[in-house]
């Protein structure tokens, strides 16, 4: 018997950063993100013994752990370890000898949600065995809880919510941890002409986000700040995209775009750099009318509006700088777990 758990990963459409402490406690955080295609997978497989093993396919890094309740820590597996040790202390108070197997469609640090969805992904596949009582909400926020709280990684929390709920959402973020999931009700036509226009590239780089969010958070208890400036500005492009996109007026998202781009890297500095200009740069030349990064930024996927056939002249632009295309699809399915006999 073994227990497997998907969960999808999300492009982050407007609003990123709002969603981060202490901006969203103060002021109140707004995202507009959609699940896509690309998946972080988790098998659990119950072991008769006292051992609990964890492979991380990604990482190319299997550990083998004594089956007690709190793991200890150990490279490259914190995630998996902050999971189990959670669940355990939460939820059944004595080991779980198990193996847990976990891999990811896309490379971890690559801005689209990466972490968060594999914790995620990890939570339901506990679920599923233990049968334990935990809604979308409950979910969401124990995952947020295992990365904020028990591993102190910072972070904001779109992510955790995007995969749970899966499709196109807009989260409200306030005080108290309080998020309010809004589910769109999008026109299929207009999710296919948005993925058609709407290219994502990976920037072959990869990056430790929360070392982006710390400075972010800092910046943010300055009173006045820049980044809380800006902040006011990518929430209220937020609120723009989405009615741009649920009226199918797609040509309406081209200025929210650019605004959130240039207010974004104000955020905190290691959002932009060098390479990443020279990739804007390069698909703005070629016809695209706005971009941005997805996720905290300095690396990982960037996503960009390409109207008319500009599409494959902005692809043939990046393939000619080493930076990649990257098919996907939106899709409406979050979180999946399920037990199967083989």
């Amino acid at each position: 018997m073994k227990y497997i758990s998907k969960a999808p990963f999300r492009i982050g459409i407007a609003g990123g950063g709002t969603d981060v402490s202490p901006y969203s406690d103060e002021f109140g955080g707004a995202v507009l993100n959609a699940s896509i295609d690309l998946h972080a997978t988790v098998v659990i497989i119950p072991r008769e013994d006292d051992k609990v093993i964890i492979n991380a396919i990604n990482n190319g890094v299997k550990h083998e752990f004594k089956a007690i309740e709190e793991l200890e820590d150990f490279p490259d597996l914190k995630l998996q370890i902050g999971v189990y040790n959670r669940i355990v202390k939460d939820f059944v108070k004595k080991p779980l000898p198990c193996e847990i197997i976990t891999t990811m469609d896309v490379p971890t640090g690559s801005g689209l949600g990466t972490s968060s969805t594999l914790v995620v992904a990890c939570i339901g596949a506990f679920v599923e065995w233990l049968g334990l009582p935990l809604g979308e909400y409950d979910i969401a926020q124990l995952a947020v809880q295992i990365e904020r709280e028990d591993l102190q990684m910072a972070g904001g929390k779109q992510d955790q919510y995007a995969a749970t709920f899966g499709g196109m959402n807009f989260m409200e973020f306030f005080e108290e941890n309080r998020v309010v999931v809004n589910p769109l009700r999008i026109k299929s036509q207009v999710l296919r002409d948005l993925e058609f226009h709407l290219l994502l590239f990976y920037t072959e780089t990869q990056r430790e986000s929360s070392s982006i969010i710390d400075v972010q958070r800092s910046n943010f208890e300055k009173k006045g700040s820049d980044a809380i400036k800006a902040s006011h500005q990518l929430k209220e492009q937020a609120f723009k995209m989405k009615e741009a996109i649920l009226k199918g007026n797609l040509s309406k998202i081209e200025e929210p775009l650019q605004v959130s781009w240039e207010n974004k890297k104000k955020l905190a500095s290691g959002i932009s750099n060098d390479a990443i200009n020279t990739i804007y740069d390069t698909a703005i030349n070629a016809g695209a009318t706005g971009g941005k990064i997805s996720g905290a930024g300095g690396g990982g996927f960037m996503i960009f509006y390409c109207p008319f056939n500009s599409r494959f002249d902005v692809i043939k632009a990046l393939d000619k700088i080493g930076v990649k295309w990257q098919r996907y699809r939106f899709q409406n399915n979050g979180l999946e777990s399920w037990t199967s006999q083989q």
